[in-house]
């Protein structure tokens, strides 16, 4: 190794954290700054475990979960070597000192056995996603189990729940591109996904109501906001159901059924995709040229002959084409759209036969967890939307009912068992609307006088 290589490896091990920034703009006051060197000693032990080849950060991750499995507080060098038969004396001494650099094992001279420091046992929570075992949303699960158990431990921190926030926001945009594609494949894997989504965030509801009370006990207003902030997110999640439903209803009406065969362009593109090799289909189908056959003339002679005087059989008289068949009949499975827009439907539907003229907003809103009361309150600009009016479906019932939402500017607190503060407003029914009051009679003194 020349001295040039040494000393730009020894300048870059010299270098700080700060020295990689611009002069004057590390940011040394924020939050992340502060927890990332207060855990120094976790990063270190990191660096110890996962630096160098891929084979050797792997046997060093593999000796450290197995000896964190242990049900001994104190192993001896024969327990050890008996537990790691299988590896080469060389390789499991090679570890262990790793181990013991990086402050991961401690050796007690006087016992002659190994224990392990309260550092590993930090470490271990680190490293225990990776022994599970790789499952769909794993990412959102994860994070929405981090949150939690956090909770229920009273370790909440509020980095959790923008990190849970932020995966919420990703799978929105992840989601709205598909909507946005048009392909149907991808707006059915999409799909299938945002259901799984939904039951996952639907189950955290609960610890979302709790967080948002203990913070309110406890006055902690930026722990609440972002509680807040996760429960819109959520209502998001929600409202897209709509927007799904409307994607796939349009490429239900752009399939397109090949003659009476009764085989459409989605049976095509999916026995497409089923091909390994597609090129493969082109195999036989191209003409390969005649190659004539030189034979003598009394040969061609006799041959002439004989295909003249052969029997040549009646040639098939034309046959009309067969009658058109009516194609099967089948059900369009879509994604129904969440129940809340149903029984806001319901209850508009008997205001207006019993007459009711005008009705609180509270009724309309309220009821089950904080995302469905605010997903009924996004409904609610629906009523009277003139775009949506002319739309099929659930939405387009929705913008047709005579209901027209009024807010106030009052804001008051709610009786409510997930809503404890809400906007005061009215639904007005449009069917009374053009009705005058009657006039009041006339007074005994005015008509006297």
């Amino acid at each position: 190794m020349s001295e040039s290589m040494v000393g730009a490896e020894h300048e870059e091990q010299e270098l700080r954290f700060e020295d990689y920034f611009r002069e004057g703009s590390a940011p040394g006051e924020a939050l992340l700054w502060w927890q990332l060197e207060r855990n120094e000693a976790q990063l270190n032990a990191l660096r110890a475990l996962c630096h160098g080849p891929a084979a050797l950060v792997r046997l060093r991750v593999w000796v450290f979960l197995e000896l964190m499995a242990l049900p001994e507080s104190r192993v001896s060098r024969d327990t050890l070597n008996r537990h790691f038969h299988m590896l080469r004396d060389e390789a499991l001494e090679l570890v262990l000192k790793r181990l013991r650099e990086a402050e991961l094992l401690a050796w007690d001279g006087s016992n002659q056995q190994y224990g392990v420091t309260p550092l590993a046992q930090q470490l271990i929570g680190i490293l225990s996603p990776l022994t599970r075992a790789a499952e769909q949303d794993a990412d959102l699960a994860a994070l929405l189990a981090n949150v939690a158990g956090a909770h229920q431990l009273g370790t909440l921190d509020p980095a959790q729940l923008h990190h849970l926030q932020a995966q919420l926001a990703r799978l929105y945009d992840e989601f709205a591109d598909a909507i946005a594609s048009g392909s149907e494949f991808h707006l059915r894997r999409a799909r299938q996904r945002f259901e799984r989504a939904l039951k996952l965030v639907d189950r955290a509801g609960d610890a979302l109501k709790a967080i948002i009370e203990q913070a309110q006990t406890e006055g902690n207003a930026r722990l609440e906001r972002l509680a807040r902030e996760l429960g819109l997110a959520q209502a998001r999640l929600l409202a897209m159901a709509s927007q799904f439903n409307r994607a796939l209803q349009q490429v239900d009406r752009q399939r397109v059924t090949l003659g009476s065969t009764g085989i459409t362009t989605t049976d095509v593109r999916r026995w497409l995709q089923g091909v390994g090799f597609l090129e493969n289909l082109s195999l036989g189908a191209l003409s390969r040229p005649v190659h004539p056959v030189l034979v003598s003339q009394h040969e061609l002679l006799d041959m002439c002959e004989a295909e003249f005087e052969r029997d040549r059989p009646k040639p098939k008289e034309l046959e009309p084409l067969p009658q058109g068949m009516a194609a099967p009949e089948g059900q369009l499975a879509v994604l129904s759209l969440p129940p809340e827009m149903a029984a806001l439907q319901t209850l508009l539907q008997q205001w207006s036969g019993a007459g009711h003229a005008e009705q609180d907003l509270s009724p309309a809103v309220l009821g089950g967890s904080y995302a469905r009361a605010s997903y009924r309150a996004q409904l609610l600009p629906l009523l009277g939307d003139v775009q949506a009016q002319h739309l099929q479906g659930a939405t387009g019932d929705m913008a047709r009912q005579p209901w027209r939402v009024r807010w106030s500017a009052e804001q008051g607190e709610i009786d409510d068992e997930y809503v404890s503060w809400m906007s005061r407003g009215v639904l007005h029914s449009t069917e009374h609307g053009n009705e005058k009051s009657p006039t009041p009679p006339a007074s005994e003194e005015s008509s006297s006088s």
